[in-house]
């Protein structure tokens, strides 16, 4: 993984680009006081892009089949004698 500064990413765009399309590196570009930037493949992209995706819809799935669901396991409570229906 190769890291450059802006200035030398802007003077050397083209090179850059190649070494991340021809030899599938990743490059990050560090912008001095800010958060930096990372250059991948198109295709190494699009994988992370579908990974991300597919799991949070599996989870968001399993999450909209628990609505309304309660979470308690009965066998947890201990029998008071209170009468709750009240409540």
């Amino acid at each position: 993984m190769q890291v450059v500064s802006m200035t030398e990413a802007r003077n050397n765009f083209k090179a850059i680009f190649d070494a991340v399309f021809l030899n599938n590196e990743e490059v990050i570009i560090h912008r001095k006081g800010r958060e930096n930037v990372v250059v991948i493949p198109f295709d190494e992209y699009d994988m992370l892009k579908k990974t991300i995706s597919h799991d949070y819809m599996s989870w968001h799935r399993k999450e909209l089949e628990n609505i309304g669901k309660i979470g308690f396991d009965s066998r947890s409570f201990v029998d008071d004698g209170e009468d709750y229906s009240k409540w």
